[in-house]
């Protein structure tokens, strides 16, 4: 073939792939079949438009108590109340929180490990990548040692965060707010015992809320319990070792109705995880409860809007450096010791602690029974979902 006709081929097949892409149509063949396979558009990975999560709860005949002018001031005084109560109950002083923080240093969350910060150059600091926070779970740890907090006394802030890997349904949006939290402990406080100490203050708040909430509205009548039940993750999947860890806690949640379940992110006795959690700031490894290794956990109470169980809070006690170490190891990501934030837990210059989030959205969700954190947060929706949520009276802001 001379080198004008291979030429000319050579620009028929591009032009040809040209075409096939803007069909629809990609370069890789599906897994049994020789043809190849038709796709969304030549997007990249990232790009790719995922479709509206079908776990979507309508629940029937659904009409909010309150209306929209009356929710924005109820989510005002509900929140004064409520941070107010936390800050006096764990000795705590509200700080300013960051909204980004810099790439590459391991202070920001890395959630389940898996989850892609929003990141953008800084203009006039060459080099430097900055993350939107996703939450302040080890940023708070370094301010604690910065501020000269003593053990017994701590701090909280407002945290605002973008996680655009989330998926999208009744309680989860891309934009998240909570109260982040942290607490200097001592070396003997260490265990399950104080754990639940401080998760019991922590209900009596949300008891304290509830009442609040009904004296001022006195048609969304209190449904927590008087106390709350503690479970470790491994007992729950004893009881129930063909359910999903969702199904889980949603048989434990309508039973007692406010539950903590312990040892989030450790390996269960089949080798699964209740739930992910990353290896660099709650302890999940540590033996506690009966001796089963966990120190952690999440605060469930059941929602009676949408009938299922529904996380308020995340929470325990954080890693040592030997808890740091053994979490990296079993993650396989032992390389972040290199990290600012791990070399400055390695080095001693960050105190013990004890610390977690508390959702606003989500608790002014629970405590004002609406049945999409849409109803309390401006956030961006699918259109899909908006028409749908609007055609069932759910109002998303």
């Amino acid at each position: 073939m001379s080198p004008r006709k291979r030429l000319a081929l050579h620009k028929a097949t591009r032009m040809c792939k040209e075409r096939r892409k803007s069909a629809g149509y990609c370069d890789v063949a599906r897994p049994g079949h020789s043809k190849r396979a038709p796709c969304r558009s030549p997007r990249s990975q990232d790009q790719q438009v995922q479709p509206m999560n079908q776990a979507l709860i309508i629940p029937k005949g659904y009409k909010s108590i309150l209306g929209v002018k009356e929710t924005e001031r109820a989510i005002k005084s509900l929140k004064d109340f409520f941070e107010l109560n936390l800050a006096t109950e764990l000795n705590l002083s509200r700080v300013t929180a960051p909204l980004f923080v810099e790439g590459g240093t391991g202070i920001n969350d890395d959630l389940n490990g898996v989850e892609r910060p929003v990141t953008f150059q800084v203009k006039n600091m060459a080099g430097v990548r900055a993350e939107i926070v996703q939450s302040l779970a080890k940023w708070k740890r370094m301010q604690l040692a910065e501020l000269g907090f003593e053990p017994g006394y701590g701090l909280y802030t407002d945290m605002n965060a973008i996680r655009p890997d989330e998926v999208l349904d009744n309680t989860h949006s891309l934009y998240v707010d909570q109260w982040d939290w942290e607490r200097v402990i001592t070396p003997t406080e260490r265990n399950v015992e104080f754990l639940k100490k401080i998760v019991r203050k922590i209900y009596s708040i949300l008891k304290r809320t509830e009442h609040y909430v009904y004296e001022r509205y006195p048609s969304i009548r209190p449904e927590l319990p008087e106390e709350i039940v503690f479970v470790h993750a491994e007992d729950l999947r004893a009881q129930y070792p063909r359910l999903s860890p969702r199904e889980r806690e949603q048989r434990l949640l309508r039973k007692c109705g406010a539950a903590f379940i312990i040892g989030i992110g450790g390996a269960l006795a089949d080798g699964t995880i209740h739930d992910g959690r990353a290896p660099d700031y709650d302890d999940w490894s540590t033996p506690g409860m009966d001796g089963r290794p966990g120190l952690n956990g999440d605060i469930f109470v059941w929602n009676p809007v949408l009938k299922t169980a529904f996380e308020l809070s995340s929470m325990g006690i954080r890693v040592d450096k030997e808890a740091m170490l053994r979490q990296l190891k079993i993650r396989g990501c032992e390389d972040r010791v290199k990290l600012l934030w791990h070399r400055k837990l390695l080095n001693d210059e960050m105190p013990l602690s004890i610390g977690g989030g508390i959702g606003q959205s989500r608790l002014c969700m629970y405590f004002l029974r609406k049945a999409h954190i849409g109803e309390i947060q401006a956030s961006l929706w699918p259109e899909e979902m908006r028409a749908l949520c609007r055609k069932h009276n759910v109002w998303l802001l």
